[in-house]
């Protein structure tokens, strides 16, 4: 039993990140394009650039 919990804690892999198709940025699935702002093809927030 303890063999196969040790396998399977050494069986880690990477989150996949998704491409927008539109930008081609990569960003994780289900979450906001934190370069645009958009989810799901929506505007979800504003990029306003200031200092």
């Amino acid at each position: 039993m303890r063999l196969r919990t040790r396998k399977a804690a050494n069986s880690w892999k990477a989150k996949d990140l998704y491409v927008d198709p539109k930008t081609g940025n990569r960003h994780r699935g289900h979450c906001i394009d934190p370069e645009t702002g958009t989810y799901r093809g929506r505007q979800v927030i504003s990029k306003t650039t200031g200092a």
